[in-house]
């Protein structure tokens, strides 16, 4: 069985991900290399909106570096793809001519449809059709994404503005404030409920959760460490997360990245992902998540190995 060596450039709204695996259609995509920075393009917003002049040289920087990482791993291609931040940045495509003209690198912005597209499909080809109807949730640094089907594609597919660093960002900038997280609370429920119906209209059997800040929730709330493996159970226990949360109300930054799971540049995100995870499984109806290892990243490798294919 014939492969290939590719790099998938991963620019999300907290972090740069460069990803090199050895890939084959009908195989699971082997990872070869990691190299990844913390960008926290959802922070480097100004007050209009667009990517400002440290997180465009931050950007620029990792994807000239990258570039490098995929040469000397001995990557035949490289696919670069921006998510929310650069997506709804006023100043999207200056930034992208920037990195272009800089880096050489041409990079896709993914619609946020899109993303929850792909994001349905890594998570199907890994659990299998067994798994039926799927529903699938991702907190990212911009946006949340979610998507129901009983297929590789989803029948429904939607991205909301509530990732975990845009909601710091806008609202939990300053500190925890009771009152400013209660507001937070009804805006981020009010938002998900909104078109919650086309998708509780499809109740899944399996209910699925994505990304680092899903994954940072069930290690808080009790789940195996990723030394245990990719194919350990892992789940996000709804009550065991609504129990938690106050803690971590009362919690610093500092104290909150002490906690099992938790990276240091995201610790100050973590009470507004919990909102957003907490108001999913209410809403949904949903005892539990279970915490899926492929994402985003595997979604577009697979269906860069079908066209491939075709």
């Amino acid at each position: 069985m014939s492969g290939v060596r590719l790099g998938v450039l991963d620019i999300g709204s907290n972090t740069g991900h460069l990803l090199v695996v050895d890939a084959a259609r009908g195989a699971a995509p082997m990872p070869a290399y990691k190299h990844k920075e913390p960008l926290r393009l959802a922070e480097h917003l100004d007050a209009s909106g667009a990517v400002t002049d440290e997180g465009v040289e931050a950007l620029t920087s990792f994807v000239a570096s990258s570039v490098v990482v995929a040469e000397d791993k001995g990557c035949v291609e490289m696919a670069g793809f921006a998510t929310s931040a650069v997506r709804d940045a006023t100043n999207s495509e200056a930034v992208l001519a920037h990195v272009r003209e800089r880096t050489g690198v041409d990079i896709e912005v993914l619609h946020g449809e899109d993303e929850a597209r792909l994001t349905f499909l890594a998570v199907r080809r890994w659990f299998g059709w067994s798994s039926g109807r799927l529903a699938v949730f991702d907190i990212g640094g911009g946006s949340l994404e979610i998507a129901v089907g009983s297929d590789e594609a989803p029948d429904v597919a939607q991205s909301l503005p509530l990732g975990a660093g845009r909601l710091t960002r806008e609202h939990l900038a300053d500190g925890i404030d009771r009152d400013v997280v209660r507001e937070l609370r009804k805006r981020i429920r009010a938002d998900i409920a909104h078109d919650a119906g086309s998708v509780l209209r499809q109740a899944p059997d399996h209910a699925v959760a994505t990304s680092k800040t899903f994954r940072s929730l069930a290690r808080i709330c009790g789940a195996a460490s990723s030394e245990a493996g990719p194919l350990v159970r892992r789940v996000l226990d709804g009550a065991v997360l609504r129990d938690t949360i106050p803690r971590l109300l009362e919690m610093t930054p500092d104290e909150v990245a002490e906690l099992p799971g938790v990276s240091p540049s995201r610790a100050h995100q973590i009470v507004a992902g919990a909102l957003v995870a907490d108001a999913v499984l209410d809403l949904f109806d949903l005892a539990e998540l279970e915490i899926c290892p492929w994402a985003l990243r595997e979604g577009i490798i697979l269906e860069r190995l079908d066209l491939l294919a075709d």
